[in-house]
């Protein structure tokens, strides 16, 4: 069994009892999630089985997409709903529609953020929520992240309120905290926020309409009917550049020889894939370090 599960990440779990109880429901153990998402946090989770564990990290890399929910007027401790309030301010005054989106429009393109003392990135081999449980706090990293696009969903022309919500799109880079996101909007509208909600509505190639319950999945599983919900590896990777080749050059690139990039793709900084003339993909290739003009393996999809 292999392929990519769109799994439509219920509440109340993290990434990782997604893929225990997918275990379970599989009976299998080469299953790995492509990306954290917090408890509170629902929607796409692609998920790898078997081989295309190979390419989960690309799937990571790729650009999200998110709707969520801003709350004004308090911050908490995990700039979610789930923390203790930190500052409350009561919202004193009304917002235009345009304000908002004049806010909305200012964080397009890369912004800087620090990840929040609740999340799992690593200072000095500890994850900050780790710190956070035992009341540390540290200097934390600032990462450069890109929106692409941030969009006002709701449809008022005036907001107001001792506290105020609105819902809105965002499309993202890998590494982007749409908690600090929200926080980071409030600030510039001149009040404590938190993020009061939260859906991934798509991941890499994958979008909510792909996805699949638990219940759904394990019914395919009894029915043996699971090709209807295993995806092909090559659609987590459908987004990166693609270079096919002939078979004969395909026998060199399955035993991961160094090959020469082509014309078109010679600008390409990232990962290139290599298929077949059957659209298999064969590996994932990336220019040389050290050979200019030649492109070498950084992984090897390929079955033989």
């Amino acid at each position: 069994m292999e392929g990519i599960i769109p799994l439509l990440k219920p509440k109340g779990m993290t990434s990782h009892d997604c893929v225990f109880r997918l275990r379970k429901i599989l009976k299998m153990k080469r299953i790995g999630h492509t990306g954290t998402l917090d408890p509170d946090v629902t929607g796409v989770l692609p998920i790898c089985i078997g081989r295309a564990t190979k390419v989960a990290e690309y799937i990571t890399d790729a650009g999200k997409q998110y709707e969520g929910e801003v709350t004004l007027g308090w911050t908490t401790t995990t700039e979610d709903a789930s923390g203790d309030i930190v500052e409350h301010k009561k919202v004193n005054q009304s917002f235009t529609r345009e304000q908002i989106e004049s806010v909305l429009k200012s964080f397009v393109g890369t912004i800087e953020q620090t990840p929040p003392m609740y999340s799992a990135v690593k200072v000095k081999g500890k994850k900050l929520y780790e710190y956070a449980r035992q009341g540390i706090e540290v200097e934390r990293p600032t990462r450069k992240v890109n929106i692409y696009e941030l969009q006002l969903l709701d449809d008022r022309a005036i907001f107001t309120g001792e506290t105020i919500k609105f819902r809105f799109r965002v499309t993202c880079s890998k590494g982007t905290y749409i908690r600090t996101l929200a926080v980071m909007i409030g600030q510039a509208l001149g009040y404590p926020a938190h993020m009061s909600e939260l859906i991934r509505t798509r991941s890499a190639s994958f979008s909510l309409d792909d996805c699949f319950t638990f219940e759904q999945i394990e019914k395919h599983m009894v029915d043996e009917s699971m090709d209807q919900v295993l995806m092909p590896l090559e659609l987590g990777i459908s987004h990166l550049p693609k270079y096919q080749i002939n078979d004969k050059v395909a026998e060199k690139v399955k035993n991961g020889a160094v090959i020469s990039i082509p014309e078109q793709l010679k600008e390409i900084e990232g990962p290139i894939m290599i298929e077949s003339e059957n659209h298999k993909a064969l590996a994932l290739y990336i220019h040389h370090p050290s050979k200019p003009g030649l492109m070498k393996p950084a992984k090897v999809l390929a079955i033989d």
